[in-house]
């Protein structure tokens, strides 16, 4: 066979390899962002019956949740109306199996697995301005608590890594259904922080946000296991590596939910070593036994033994002059409103002068931002 020949043969078996191969998907955008706050979302799925929107914090969904629609190209889309500004967590359920979004590198890990997520601009106290950042790390540690490696993500204000100076730390706990990396990614306390400090409305300082939970199950996570690794390893591990000031009058506490009782735990057995401590949407709660048929479930209330456990702290008059703020906020369709309410009125029990704010929402993290951008500016004053 001639070279001529032999070219014409490789030529006509590629174009026909080429037609045997499946046509490229279409090039698709989401989640996209429209200028009036509409977000519209889309996804290739060309064999898919059915294609849905889960994502709990936008509110303004329809009842029977997004209709998408399925294009003659196999693309399903679907456009909601316009969404507050705001960072939220969502997922595609496709004939019943939940995917995160193929087309979005945007993502927020959660306890046991990962959304895709969305920033929809407009609020400027959340969105990255044009101001200067500070600095998030992925932090590893040996847990001598509970013999593994664990994680940490902790923010530094802008500026620290050229300067020498110590700065006051506030430590930030996420929720049952969290894990470490939830309160920079749909928290958006990286950004929050930024803003507040340029804006001169907070201080610079170190915002430490531990891993919560001390196994792999789902749920309200080990109490007890969880203060001994924060108070252990966590705290020794911040105040051996970074430059933060180790006295009481500057250090923080707060957390929402699970972490909001983790919170409670930890500074009401060491009072001593916190002067701002802040309840997100919690209380202390526990397990209680259901009503009996016909009578009304039994209003929330503090468990007896969590209480004596900590008498020597919550009665020690020494130490509430150095307790500068007890912050709880909770919204009023929260359904651990009634928690807030009963943990506030046992600390009142016990001299405590707690500052309550009861706002409008839920349990979501459209709340648990502003309850960080209202906290974060009364620390280390």
């Amino acid at each position: 066979m001639c070279v001529r020949s032999m070219w014409i043969v490789i030529l006509l078996a590629g174009i026909g390899a080429a037609q045997d191969r499946p046509a490229p998907p279409p090039p698709v955008v989401s989640p996209e962002v429209q200028a009036d706050r509409k977000v519209t979302f889309r996804i290739v799925a060309p064999k898919a019956q059915a294609v849905a929107l889960s994502a709990g914090d936008i509110l303004n969904l329809p009842k029977g949740g997004l209709q998408f629609t399925k294009g003659a190209n196999g693309v399903w889309e679907a456009t909601t109306e316009p969404v507050n500004p705001g960072a939220y967590r969502y997922r595609f359920v496709v004939d019943g199996v939940p995917v995160v979004d193929p087309r979005n590198a945007l993502i927020s890990e959660s306890n046991t697995n990962v959304w895709s997520m969305v920033n929809v601009p407009g609020a400027e106290w959340m969105d990255a301005g044009k101001v200067p950042h500070g600095a998030v790390a992925e932090i590893p540690y040996l847990s001598s608590a509970l013999g593994r490696y664990r994680r940490m993500h902790i923010y530094t204000p802008p500026g620290y890594e050229l300067g020498k100076g110590k700065y006051p730390v506030f430590y930030l706990l996420h929720g049952a259904g969290d894990n470490d990396d939830a309160w920079t990614s749909v928290g958006r306390a990286g950004y929050i922080l930024d803003n507040l400090i340029a804006a001169g409305k907070a201080k610079p300082m170190v915002i430490v946000m531990p891993a919560g939970h001390t196994s792999t199950a789902g749920g309200i996570s080990g109490m007890d296991d969880y203060t001994k690794d924060f108070t252990q390893d966590v705290m020794p591990y911040v105040e051996k590596h970074y430059r933060v000031l180790k006295d009481r009058k500057s250090r923080a506490i707060a957390g929402l939910s699970m972490g909001g009782m983790q919170t409670l735990n930890i500074s009401m057995s060491h009072l001593d070593q916190f002067a701002y401590i802040g309840v997100y949407s919690s209380g202390v709660f526990g397990m209680r036994r259901p009503a009996a048929p016909g009578a009304a479930a039994p209003a929330p209330a503090v468990p007896p033994e969590w209480e004596q456990q900590r008498l020597a702290m919550l009665d020690n008059p020494k130490l509430k002059p150095g307790l500068k703020l007890l912050w709880f906020a909770t919204g009023k369709d929260d359904f651990l409103l009634g928690s807030t309410k009963a943990t506030i009125a046992m600390l009142e029990k016990h001299g405590f002068k707690p500052v309550y704010e009861e706002t409008t929402g839920g349990h979501t993290w459209v709340n648990w931002r502003i309850y960080l951008n209202e906290f974060a500016p009364k620390l280390f004053r």
